[in-house]
């Protein structure tokens, strides 16, 4: 089954250089030079609203370079995301108040706590429980072992956590609109008007998901930690083994930075790819994963992720005014056809 959906893109000669998040009761789209987010309100209307975006790697040109390039497109797209999820929040609920908006502080503040707790779940707590069951035996941070059942246990803790939030009915519909992105994406990465019809054909798994990025970003953590740390003897620095461990997190946070990188770097090698049984195979626990993070979506939300993604489109075609606005619209076709082609934002 699964191997029958990787054959839909493997067909695809390029994938676009657009990409999305979902957020509350919508989707935001970021093209080179726009964001746009799309939100269904609750008076069943699409607001949506647009903004110019560029990438401070456009003001350096050295942050484009392989391995640097993955960290700045995680960073910025970090605070897109919360700024997104802040204005999403506001749109599909029921209050009055809809433009109230996450201050810079708020943003830095959330932006500071998410990545606080990414850091404790999923690098100091994992550590700190394979060193407790290792404890009594012969296996150390010097050995491999270690590392693979540290990463063993990140991958455990993802995956129960995922398992957990998509049990809350909102995060539920995050993930079906998570589908709906993929499914628009890869709409236009085929060439096909963006119409709903078309992009309920589509797979809801996409190799170049965040989902992939965050599973590949702890396999190759266990390959760079296994050969850092006895390369270096950064486990036997302090006489006292709980700051020594201490001392470890903090070294694996710090790497955490490259090890993106890495990951970001891979996951585009394999996603160019794919018409590759190596390949396929590589990417594939990618691919599984995002049977966890994404959920079949309904018409109602294909025709939001596509009105983001024709938004984008719209911008960077020089149909719609650059400068940041807001509007609604009652359905998709209200945004007309957009004459785009997927060799216009070639993913590099």
């Amino acid at each position: 089954m699964l191997f029958k959906l990787i054959a839909q893109y493997t067909s695809i000669a390029q994938y676009t250089s657009i990409g999305g998040q979902a957020v509350i009761e919508g989707v935001m789209m970021r093209s080179p030079n726009f964001v746009a987010i799309a939100v269904r309100k609750p008076d069943k209307k699409i607001v949506i609203r647009y903004k110019p975006y560029k990438s401070i790697s456009q003001k350096f040109p050295i942050l484009k370079k392989p391995l640097l390039r993955g960290v700045v497109l995680l960073l910025e797209s970090l605070v897109q995301g919360i700024e997104a999820l802040s204005y999403s929040a506001n749109m599909a609920s029921d209050s009055k108040d809809d433009t109230e908006q996450l201050s810079s502080w708020a943003i830095a503040v959330s932006i500071i706590s998410a990545i606080v707790l990414g850091m404790g779940l999923f690098v100091a707590l994992p550590h700190f429980l394979t060193a407790l069951f290792t404890n009594h035996t012969t296996i150390t941070v010097q050995n491999p072992i270690f590392h693979l059942v540290d990463g063993a246990l990140k991958i455990f803790i993802l995956l129960i956590y995922v398992y957990l939030i998509s049990q809350m009915k909102d995060i539920h519909r995050v993930f079906q609109y998570h589908g709906a992105e993929h499914k628009s994406i890869y709409t236009f990465e085929n060439g096909e008007e963006l119409l709903v019809t078309h992009a309920q054909t589509k797979s809801r798994l996409h190799p170049r998901c965040g989902t992939s990025f965050l599973l590949f970003l702890i396999l190759i953590s266990i390959l760079v930690f296994s050969l850092i740390f006895p390369l270096f003897a950064l486990s036997t620095l302090f006489s006292n083994s709980v700051l020594n461990h201490i001392f470890m997190v903090f070294v694996k946070i710090v790497l955490m930075l490259p090890v993106a990188g890495l990951a970001y770097e891979f996951i585009k090698f394999c996603a160019f790819r794919m018409k590759s049984l190596l390949f396929k195979i590589m990417i594939w626990p990618g691919l599984v994963l995002q049977y966890l993070t994404t959920r079949e979506p309904s018409p109602d939300q294909l025709e939001v992720a596509l009105a983001s993604l024709k938004q984008v489109l719209a911008l960077e075609k020089g149909l719609k005014s650059p400068s940041e606005n807001e509007f609604e619209i009652s359905n998709l076709n209200e945004l007309g056809i957009i004459q785009a082609r997927i060799a216009e934002f070639p993913e590099a």
